[in-house]
């Protein structure tokens, strides 16, 4: 059986995150969305995506295939019935597809699939349907990420380390390192991937996961649900953040209730407000309606897209949406959307040219011994042009 993961439509209202990636590649918990499966499965899944994503995440077709929504995390009962699928039979959701048999792999099969013979998915599943979701559904994720990644290689708790909690609640694997830390794992489990470390004086809540070869500065405060992905470093505050991964915080600074992408970088000092001083819902920018939409939520930051920097002292005000491959700086609370490839601050932003654009993302994959392919330049290249149309995105 061939597994593909599918974007749905509901793929605008995870922008910017999705930009540069199909949604099965968002990490939400310890893992992405696509790892949960292909640990599920025990096999490799490819995406159905955008046409300009298609060939660095290539499509690959069976002769039975199962299509999955991708912004849907696995789980037993889900797979149990997706096992029971027959060509021409879909799994729904509230309406919305799930998952469906066929032979021919096509963007319109999906569609079609609502004529199909159905059966309604009856149990509680973990569905990304906003950016928000991400950090709002984190510890959700964690907990159930924990169940499946803890396991062999793993060291004892060192002796220099405090912890209170579970030593099982508690993961370091055998390849970290870790000295005079505070570890408090009563609220949620805490992982130490391979290859990580966490500095002398970091004082860690859980629900917490560190990505391979991340570290945590000395003396930084992580309140959980809190996710980084891999190589990427984090320091100073942070309450109920995910960062994808290859991106760094590594700086005295607040962040909190936020999704950072990959290979941003935020400035010393930089801060976001997570709380309206009226305790009012917060609105985000929504691609899709192209308007600040209600998010359901009083506490919530900021959300900022691949390639992205900010310069020192920046401030974010609640709800802000940043886009992909901007340079953020400049005294005073920024806009509450900057759009892709911006460049400036509150008094004068402007278009960030490509070439400059590309060469900074050129630099950041040398510094982490990767190669900046034809690929990546394409998608750079469609990216600018759809943001040079269109002033909103």
């Amino acid at each position: 059986m061939n597994y593909i993961l599918f974007d749905s439509e509901n793929r605008i209202n995870l922008l910017p995150l999705t930009f540069m990636r199909p949604v099965a590649e968002i990490r939400i918990g310890m893992l992405t969305i696509r790892q949960k499966w292909e640990m599920f499965l025990g096999v490799q899944t490819s995406s159905l995506t955008e046409d300009y994503l298609q060939k660095k995440f290539p499509l690959i077709k069976g002769q039975q295939n199962v299509l999955i929504d991708g912004s849907v995390c696995p789980s037993a009962e889900l797979i149990q019935q997706i096992n029971k699928l027959k060509t021409g039979e879909a799994i729904t959701l509230n309406g919305g597809i799930v998952a469906l048999m066929t032979n021919d792999v096509q963007k319109e099969n999906i569609a079609q699939a609502e004529k199909w013979d159905k059966t309604e998915f009856k149990f509680p599943l973990l569905k990304i349907e906003h950016t928000y979701d991400i950090f709002a559904k984190n510890g959700i994720a964690l907990n159930e990420d924990y169940k499946l990644m803890a396991g062999s290689q793993a060291m004892k708790i060192p002796k220099p380390v405090i912890y209170s909690g579970s030593e099982k609640d508690i993961y370091i694997h055998s390849t970290a390192k870790m000295n005079h830390a505070v570890l408090n794992a009563e609220n949620g489990p805490i992982y130490i991937d391979e290859g990580a470390e966490i500095m002398e004086g970091a004082l860690i809540r859980g629900p917490f996961y560190l990505g391979k070869h991340s570290t945590v500065k000395m003396g930084a405060k992580i309140y959980g649900p809190t996710t980084i992905g891999p190589f990427s470093k984090v320091g100073g505050e942070l309450n109920n953040v995910v960062i994808f991964g290859y991106s760094n915080k590594g700086h005295e600074g607040f962040l909190g209730n936020a999704v950072i992408g990959e290979w941003c970088n935020i400035g010393a000092d930089t801060n976001n407000s997570n709380l309206k001083n009226t305790y009012d819902e917060v609105k985000m920018w929504n691609y899709k309606h192209k308007s600040f939409t209600k998010t359901n939520l009083q506490f919530c930051g900021l959300v900022m897209g691949d390639h992205s920097k900010t310069g020192i002292n920046t401030m974010f005000n609640t709800g802000t949406v940043v886009g992909i491959a901007s340079n953020v700086f400049g005294a005073g609370y920024q806009r509450n959307f900057i759009p892709s490839f911006s460049w400036g601050g509150p008094a004068k932003m402007i278009r960030h040219k490509l070439d400059r654009a590309l060469l900074t993302a050129e630099q950041v994959y040398e510094r982490r011994d990767l190669k900046f392919v034809k690929t990546d330049y394409e998608i750079f290249k469609h990216l600018h042009a759809a943001c040079m149309k269109d002033p909103q995105i």
